[in-house]
């Protein structure tokens, strides 16, 4: 039950009603009000500003899904801070280069992130500790924190902070390639309330978000697209359907019983959701659903093509990245029609570069530059932000592929991936399409080892379905299946079956991890029938 509110509160979105649910834990089914939320807020903010954080300073948290990060966050923004959610799959030694590298000032985490991710970590010097809940040694508790505010001066307070400029994330690249990269933007002049920022607005009009909005989101919110998309829901006066951990039949469940209307997945979800039994899929009423988007890692024709078929034209894609360079986006309808493209782009320019530098035309495959956005930079990192601009100011993702005539994007692979095998060059991720839509195949990497006689070949790292046997036989069967599939170049030279393939939880796969697993062991697996070049 909703506690009584007091007098005053912050202004809330569009005139909503205090009442009206704003996020609902979609594991738990509670459920925290718009004048709850922006009360906590509220109280966040002056806390931090009582501590004497002052503008583009920064929090960091450590924090399951859960309502908390999300008033933090606002908390933040009002204060003219920056927020940092730190993912929960890192090692304790990531953790404190997250923490280190962000500069944050405040760090706040939960018991269960402190015994399990955060087990043993060694924290910087000088950060303000603040625990979620229980007791720990040399950590405030955050209840007590936000109950320093005096409820009379929250007026005032909020009054004050409306001079700061508005706070925002600063986020962490997802790091299947290397260390993650901290993306920090310059923080922005506070817009009248009610006012919307041109980007947001674009987002607002493309998907139809609105004040009637059901999102769910299914998502970590320490990945950006979750985070930032659940913060617009609620500041748009909609209402943010938080999963605790990706359930394909619980969100399922969630879509009926919420009448969820918006919704944002990852491929991997997709073929979870593909997988569940005929009769999981036939039982739960999906047709408030009017928008499905996906994102974060290519999704196999196949696997799309089969959801278009179960849940119509409501699935739309994009393409873009926490540096937010460029975007492209492709609707369901365009998809269809020129299947495996990931959109034409928006609000930008987008453009195919060859290895000298020159622009190339349709049709051929090269790396991948945006123009025309605000630029972005990697936090301490000057090296890695020049390598985001070629000699013409285009920034790129570090992903290739090709435009065609009408100007709409596929693309290949990131550039750190490519096979170069014999003098050909191999895109992995055109090898993990072919064989993902195998009916053995729960999960496929495609990583190049070392080979004698071309320098690289493909070795194709394969999760089974439960229950089935890895051996020889199943080895060559898929080989056996992908031929006619793809050209006798791109074909594996090996297949090894692993059951901890490394991808993270918004769905991109860790293929610096494979590499690692697999360079000095280029004969892992079962030996596949040699090709020729």
């Amino acid at each position: 039950m909703t506690p009584p509110l007091p007098g005053w509160l912050p202004p809330l979105p569009g005139g909503v009603a205090a009442d009206k649910p704003a996020f609902i834990d979609g594991g738990s089914g509670h459920t925290v009000t718009h004048g709850t939320l922006a009360l906590r807020a509220a109280r966040v903010a002056g806390w931090l500003a009582d501590l004497g954080l002052a503008p583009g300073d920064g929090i960091a948290m450590l924090l399951e899904n859960r309502a908390e990060l999300v008033e933090l966050a606002l908390g933040a923004e009002r204060a003219g801070l920056y927020h940092t959610p730190i993912g929960t799959q890192l090692s304790p030694s990531e953790i404190d280069y997250l923490l280190r590298d962000c500069g944050a000032r405040v760090f706040v985490a939960s018991q269960k992130m402190l015994e399990g991710p955060g087990a043993g970590l060694q924290l910087p010097p000088g950060l303000t500790l603040v625990l979620l809940d229980g007791q720990r040694a040399g950590w405030s508790g955050y209840e007590e924190a936000l109950a320093s505010v005096p409820a009379q001066r929250l007026a005032a307070i909020w009054e004050e902070l409306s001079q700061r400029p508005q706070g925002r994330d600063l986020l962490y690249s997802s790091g299947t390639t290397g260390r993650p990269k901290g993306v920090k933007r310059a923080l922005a002049p506070r817009l009248p309330m009610g006012q919307v920022p041109p980007d947001i607005d674009s987002w607002r009009q493309l998907y139809g978000f609105g004040a009637d909005t059901v999102y769910l989101s299914p998502a970590p919110l320490y990945h950006a697209a979750p985070l930032r998309y659940t913060l617009r829901v609620i500041g748009l006066g909609g209402t943010a359907v938080v999963m605790p951990r990706f359930d394909a039949a619980q969100a399922l469940a969630l879509i009926e019983r919420h009448r969820v209307s918006h919704s944002q997945w990852v491929p991997t979800m997709f073929g979870r959701l593909l997988r569940l039994p005929e009769e999981v899929r036939a039982r739960h009423d999906l047709s408030s659903l009017r928008v499905a988007i996906h994102a974060a890692a290519p999704c196999p024709v196949e696997i799309k093509r089969a959801m278009l078929d179960w849940w119509g034209d409501v699935i739309h894609e994009y393409y873009a990245g926490s540096e937010g360079v460029g975007i492209t986006v492709a609707g369901p309808q365009e998809w269809r029609a020129r299947p495996g493209t990931v959109g034409k782009a928006l609000g930008c320019g987008v453009h195919i570069v060859g290895d000298d530098g020159a622009e190339l035309p349709a049709g051929e495959i090269g790396a991948i530059y945006f123009s025309g956005m605000a630029g972005a930079s990697y936090l301490n990192d000057a090296d890695k932000t020049r390598g985001l601009y070629n000699a013409q100011g285009w920034a790129t993702y570090g992903d290739i592929g090709h435009l065609d005539a009408d100007g709409y994007l596929f693309l290949s692979d990131r550039r750190a991936d490519l096979i170069l095998s014999g003098g050909v060059n191999v895109y992995p991720k055109e090898i993990e399409d072919a064989l993902a839509p195998h009916p053995d195949v729960d999960d496929v990497g495609v990583v190049g080892v070392p080979d004698p006689d071309f320098g690289e070949v493909p070795k194709a790292v394969v999760r089974l379905r439960p229950g089935l046997s890895a051996d020889a036989a199943r080895a060559e069967a898929l080989l056996d299946y992908l031929q006619g599939r793809l050209a006798r170049t791109k074909l594996p030279r090996s297949v090894v079956f692993d059951a901890a393939l490394p991808r993270m939880d918004n769905g991109k796969l860790l293929r610096r991890v494979l590499k690692e697993r697999y360079r000095d062991q280029p004969e892992a697996g079962f030996m596949l029938r040699p090709h020729a070049h």
